[in-house]
Order: structure tokens, then C-alpha cells, then sequence
């Protein structure tokens, strides 16, 4: 979706592999600069993409990563992607993982936004999208993650009551499953189980990490304006049905 505009700037989160690599990809197609912040550089190369190195639950490191890419690129889209899952069954939940998520999940994210804020308020215009999780409905092992995935829709919410008198939407897409290595640290490649999740999909497949890039670059979209406090579950009618993994 090419947004028919002036060059627009956007912070990926963890853009180095899986969905986030996919909305690199998409958003580079549509004529963004794209400046990806994860754990190692992208694979990939693009004379708009930028990469900065930063481990995301390190809220110092954060600050400072956020700071530069707002110095140094007008951002007005911010795409918080990063995310783990650290599953457990609740007996076997560690308080530290929670501590861990809500910072790579919650944390991360309003550092994000808040070092970019300024820009988008002053030019009237902002795209923030977050990437919750079909999980945030709820799944067995999930304490962590579905408890901070499902802390982004509440906040995302709260986002687009506030900056909707500046031009700012804020959005929610909420992948699951999608065939990343991630979702291979938990079922691995060529386990049937693989088969029977996707059979159990009523889609009858597995979700691709473009399929979650092309639902962020709508949302990201000028003319998706009169679109804000929104989750698109991208996950293959599995909101509406079960899921076992």
C-alpha cells in the first residue's frame, strides 16, 4: 500500500527476522524509511533501512536507542513488534519472566512512543500500531505473554482516546499462529503437531509473516485516519474458534 505522500519514517521493532522482517520488507515497499531496532541487524540490506542495535528489555539502553532514532529520523510511525513468548505452565511461572515481558512488551513500547511523540504532535500527524497476540485471549502456558500482549490492547486504547485531537492513531494487530522461528521454538519444524494446529485452523493454514505486514501497513496508512483504538486479529479465525498448541 504506497502511501502517496512525503517520505514517511518509521521505527520497527525487532525487524531482523520473522513478522518483523516482513514489515521491513513491506514498509521499505511502500517508500518508508525504515529504522529497525532489535537485538542484531537485519539480514537484508536497503538504502532506507537503518538498523540500531539495542536489547529492548534493557529500559537504559531503550531510552537511548529511542533518542537517537528520533534525532536523527522525523519519525511518525512507530511499530512495536519485538516480543517472546517464555512459556510455563502456571505452576511453573517465574515472576522475573512477567518482570521480563512487561518490559520488552509494555515498557518498550510507551519508551518508544514518548520519544517520538513530540514530532508527530507537531506536525498533526502519527501511526502507532503495536502487535499484541491471538494468545492475549487466552492459551494454556501463556501467563506471561497473554498478560502483557493483552496489557497492549487496554493501552492501546487509552493511546488512542489521548492523541486522537493530534492527528495520531493507535492500533492493535494480533497475529497467531504465524510460522516464524518463534513459533518453531515451540513446535518444531516437521513435528505433526505443525499439521494438526494448522488442521485445526479454520483457514486450514498457517499463517506467513507477510500476511501480518500487509494488516500493519493498512493500519499505518494516511488514509486509514479514521481508524484508531482497533484490534485485527490475524490469525486465521482462531479468535473465534479454539486453539491448542
Amino acid at each position: 500500500m504506497t502511501d502517496a505522500s512525503s517520505t514517511r519514517s518509521a521505527i520497527v521493532t525487532g525487524g531482523s527476522a520473522g513478522i518483523g522482517a516482513a514489515i521491513c520488507h513491506q514498509f521499505l515497499a511502500d517508500g518508508y524509511e525504515v529504522i529497525n531496532l532489535s537485538r542484531r541487524a537485519a539480514a537484508f540490506q536497503h538504502p532506507k533501512l537503518h538498523n540500531i542495535e539495542v536489547d529492548l528489555t534493557d529500559r537504559a539502553a531503550t531510552a537511548q536507542a529511542a533518542a537517537v532514532a528520533a534525532h536523527q529520523h522525523g519519525i511518525d510511525t512507530v511499530i512495536h513488534n519485538a516480543g517472546v513468548i517464555l512459556p510455563a505452565l502456571l505452576e511453573d511461572v517465574k515472576l522475573a519472566d512477567l518482570d521480563t515481558l512487561v518490559g520488552l512488551h509494555l515498557s518498550a513500547a510507551i519508551t518508544l512512543v514518548q520519544a517520538t511523540l513530540p514530532h508527530m504532535k507537531n506536525n498533526g500527524f502519527g501511526r502507532i500500531v503495536l502487535l499484541s497476540s491471538r494468545g492475549a485471549l487466552g492459551l494454556a502456558t501463556r501467563t506471561a505473554y497473554a498478560a502483557t500482549k493483552a496489557g497492549m490492547l487496554g493501552m492501546a486504547r487509552t493511546w488512542a482516546l489521548e492523541l486522537a485531537p493530534h492527528g495520531i492513531t493507535v492500533n492493535v494487530v494480533a497475529p497467531g499462529p504465524i510460522q516464524t522461528d518463534m513459533f518453531h521454538a515451540v513446535v518444531p519444524k516437521g513435528s505433526p503437531k505443525v499439521d494438526q494446529i494448522a488442521a485445526s485452523i479454520p483457514v486450514k493454514r498457517l499463517g506467513q509473516p507477510e500476511d501480518v505486514a500487509h494488516a500493519v501497513s493498512y493500519f499505518a496508512a494516511r488514509q486509514a485516519s479514521f481508524v484508531t483504538g482497533q484490534v485485527l486479529y490475524v490469525c486465521g479465525g482462531t479468535s473465534v474458534g479454539s486453539l491448542v498448541i
